[in-house]
């Protein structure tokens, strides 16, 4: 079997923008390609198009946020398969799946992963010297042997 080796503290990322963000989210995503290119990258469906064609970025591209996108990098967070969060999110702005970007915000706090939702956040965490090697961050003790309690099952 040949594999390739997962790099020295390469992180799985997600990027995620509200419409009236994803220029914003597009910019800084250029200005900081070299280092997000070392890591994994996942986005929600039009960001994550967008990232691919405008900046050649490999990216694995989950639903568009409004019909399960959100969701779907959430699932991934409680998985344990998401690293760090950068959601440049609109807050002046109604979006129909506002439950689902709360839900999604609660998860990364639940989850104890780092999330930013604006460009000075999203720069501190990226020059972090944290953020270029490896971090062992604190979990919650959930599991599902933590639910068979509550579940009646062994």
């Amino acid at each position: 079997m040949n594999t390739t080796p997962e790099p020295p503290a390469a992180r799985h990322i997600a990027l995620v923008a509200h419409d009236n963000k994803k220029p914003e989210l597009l910019e800084w995503a250029s200005f900081n390609a070299g280092s997000l290119k070392k890591h994994y990258l996942y986005a929600t469906g039009t960001t994550g198009n967008m990232l691919e064609h405008e900046l050649g970025m490999q990216v694995h591209r989950f639903l568009s946020g409004p019909v399960g996108g959100d969701q779907q990098i959430g699932a991934r967070i409680a998985e344990g398969g998401i690293d760090m969060l950068i959601f440049f999110w609109d807050p002046l702005e109604s979006q129909p799946h506002d439950p689902d970007v709360r839900a999604l915000l609660r998860l990364c706090t639940v989850w104890n992963i780092p999330m930013a939702s604006n460009v000075a956040t999203a720069d501190f965490l990226i020059s972090s010297p944290l953020f270029h090697e490896e971090y062992e961050r604190v979990v919650p003790p959930f599991g599902p042997r933590d639910y068979t309690e509550f579940s009646g099952t062994p």
